[in-house]
């Protein structure tokens, strides 16, 4: 991966730096603060600021493996969007992903870059791109992002947008430099029941909400250990972090649930792993050719929980889970003063409305509460990815770029959201402690507005 630029940021203190603080419960235990802001705001707030209106977004694709023809077959459903660019380490890659513009009907001229993990950089010299979309392993997210913004594009991302403090605030800090977006594309957060629980979070059913859900706990073994795809990255990085690797899905429809940038955020956080054994049990039990798998060390645990504490006293419990014999689930509940929400299978209990001591299907509430959002494009997006909530992002993605809106998810919810990577890395190899999260939004995160 080549080195990225020097760009203009804050001076960070180092990371296990500790501070005095007073936590709600009146004690005054020592918060770590792995990094965080000694400079002042590099330029004005990216918080709610409207993309320029363009009839037909140009938008081009770093990555086109798996996910990223997943997310190029949206945007191609979506319409109104010209494919500006396409660009791979592995030519068939690209090739396939030209075919699918192709199959779709359109003949226009679509560059393809290829050749060397820097490819991407002849893509951002070209003047005709509104936004790159990157699909690539985790490690180039920010090179990616970075390159995009300093060319003059917006940037989007998959998940997580990052995975050191260091580089979130590159994120945060070049976005207001550059006066465009950075988004982290986390396409759970427009899933059916997460739109549907969030409509009656603000309806108020569940009453001053208190606690929320959120996790990332899903067996990946097979796919970790395959030859090709996934396999040939993802599982390395089990072998660097004893951390919460993937925290976003679980966590980014929780911050909306509980308003995060929009009148609380995440102040602190707490985290443990469990031993690792997992993988190092499904390689025994799985042997193949590939003899180097045989000295990888995996250091991170299988199970990792944490608590976060936001500004406002709620609190958010955490997991992530992708190396035991597990059904797949988010957690994604939401508990307030009149009731809750938990997720895998989808139930509710709300005081007083559903039989008492027991729970409830979420069945009653979907005409009076389904999002406008799966209202309109319910049927549309059902053919698409994961249920059809990758169609819902990549449409409402493409509308607020037509109409001249700001996202629905700003840099500073990338970084948030992401944060939880290293903070609960530094935590649990300092026992437990509490770590305190960086305020990316500089104070303004009792202004934010909603937009879903």
């Amino acid at each position: 991966m080549a080195d990225t630029p020097e760009l203009d940021r804050r001076d960070f203190l180092k990371l296990g730096a500790v501070v005095s603080a007073g936590i709600a419960t009146g004690s005054t235990p020592s918060l770590h603060v792995a990094a965080s802001s000694t400079s002042a705001p590099v330029a004005e707030t990216m918080m709610g600021a409207p993309f320029a209106r363009m009839e037909t977004p140009r938008i081009a694709i770093v990555g086109t493996g798996l996910r990223g023809r997943s997310v190029l077959h949206e945007l191609l459903g979506v319409g109104n969007v010209r494919i500006a660019a396409l660009c791979d380490v592995v030519p068939d890659k690209v090739a396939m992903a030209l075919d699918q513009v192709r199959k779709a009907g359109h003949t226009y001229d679509v560059p393809t870059f290829s050749g060397g993990e820097l490819a991407y950089e002849q893509l951002m010299q070209r003047d005709d791109i509104d936004l790159v979309y990157t699909a690539t392993p985790w490690e180039f997210h920010v090179p990616v992002c970075l390159a995009a913004m300093s060319a003059g594009k917006h940037a989007a991302t998959e998940v997580p947008a990052a995975y050191t403090l260091d580089d979130c605030w590159k994120l945060v800090d070049t976005s207001e430099r550059t006066r465009k977006h950075c988004i982290m594309m986390e396409n759970c957060n427009y899933g059916y029941n997460e739109l549907l629980v969030l409509n009656m979070v603000r309806a108020g059913l569940f009453g001053d909400v208190t606690h929320g859900g959120a996790a990332y706990n899903h067996d990946l073994r097979e796919i970790l250990f395959e030859n090709r795809d996934e396999g040939l990255w993802r599982r390395a990085h089990h072998t660097r972090r004893n951390s919460n690797l993937y925290p976003t899905h679980g966590l980014g429809p929780v911050a909306f649930y509980l308003d995060i940038h929009r009148g609380d955020r995440f102040d602190y956080m707490v985290s443990m792993a469990t031993p690792e054994m997992g993988l190092s049990k499904w390689r025994t039990e799985h042997p193949d050719a590939e003899r180097p798998k045989d000295r990888e060390r995996y250091v991170t645990g299988d199970l990792s929980s944490s608590l976060i504490k936001t500004v406002n006293g709620r609190t958010i419990r955490l997991e992530h889970d992708v190396s035991s014999p597990r059904p797949y689930s988010r957690i994604n509940s939401i508990q307030g003063s009149k009731g809750i929400f938990e997720d895998y299978p989808p139930r509710l209990y709300l005081d007083g409305m559903t039989p008492s001591h027991r729970w409830s299907t979420i069945d009653a509430y979907k005409a009076s509460h389904e999002h406008q959002l799966w209202r309109s494009l319910g049927e549309q997006a059902r053919s698409g990815g994961h249920g059809g909530m990758d169609f819902v992002m990549a449409w409402s993605l493409v509308h607020a770029m037509r109409q001249g809106l700001a996202p629905d998810m700003d840099v500073y919810d990338a970084a948030a959201w992401s944060a939880p990577g290293p903070l609960s890395e530094e935590s649990a190899r300092k026992g437990s402690a509490p770590m305190k999260f960086p305020d990316f939004t500089r104070g303004r995160w009792k202004d934010g507005k909603r937009s879903l």
